[in-house]
């Protein structure tokens, strides 16, 4: 199993467990909306943490491979996983979700911890979208980062696909909090613990309102975020882009249209 999932004292910890990079695929992808389901219907748990068993790493984002090998409909099956489905359950939860950063996040990796409700980063985690070095466009973070970071900011991550440290991430307002190296689950522990103490009723209807307020389209949005990909993950560039990542090499882009 590429997913860990215990309760403990409420909570629900996921945790991701492929090393060595927590590289996504279709298995590991339907094994955590899996685990999101079975914490959202258990009445038992108040509060889910994401995290990873991996040292180091949170989660590297999609296998490249897998876009560069396979079939634009399997693809568009991963797109599905990644971007739609997980999107829509962490939408119906029902209880707050907490991402523990503590080492590495990129790409998909992003996708699956700015999907949650916070984000507790430690010192020693950094952050990226480098599909753009891959011949492909960020798509879904071209939705939901705007909103947060504000516009000029969102652009110059995701076109310049540099990585940026734990910091810089609170300072632009896109994790909750920066703890110690090596804390982040920690500290996400004790922040379920504080939500767990609240009334069940009130935080289940309260995020409710909270993600009805909030969503502004961006469901709708992300399902056109994904079939841009798709046909951006079929282009040339995307071709070049990811065959030069495997081969670690500089790519050669074509400048016809």
């Amino acid at each position: 199993m590429m997913i860990r999932y215990d309760v403990q004292n409420q909570t629900a910890e996921i945790l991701f467990d492929n090393p060595p990079v927590n590289a996504l695929s279709e298995q590991m992808l339907d094994d955590y909306l899996a685990a999101l389901q079975r914490a959202a219907a258990d009445d038992d748990v108040l509060a889910v943490i994401v995290g990873s068993a991996v040292p180091g790493r949170f989660c590297a984002g999609l296998n490249l491979m897998a876009i560069h090998e396979g079939e634009q409909g399997k693809v568009r099956d991963l797109l599905q996983r990644l971007y739609v489905r997980n999107v829509d359950t962490q939408f119906h939860m029902g209880k707050p979700t907490i991402a523990a950063v503590d080492g590495t996040a990129r790409g998909g990796g992003m996708t699956l911890a700015v999907s949650c409700d916070m984000i507790v980063a430690s010192e020693s985690a950094d952050f990226g979208y480098p599909e753009i070095n891959a011949g492909v466009p960020p798509s879904i973070h071209f939705s939901h980062l705007p909103r947060i970071i504000g516009r000029h900011r969102a652009f110059e991550l995701l076109f310049t696909g540099r990585v940026f440290d734990a910091k810089e991430a609170a300072d632009l307002g896109l994790v909750s909090s920066v703890v110690a190296s090596g804390q982040a689950m920690t500290a996400a522990r004790a922040l379920a613990a504080t939500l767990c103490a609240k009334s069940p009723e009130v935080v289940r209807y309260g995020r409710q309102a909270f993600m009805q307020a909030n969503d502004n389209g961006y469901r709708s949005a992300v399902q056109a975020a994904a079939d841009s990909f798709c046909v951006a993950a079929g282009r040339p560039s995307a071709k070049e882009g990811i065959a030069a990542f495997v081969e670690k090499r500089t790519p050669v882009w074509s400048t016809k249209r």
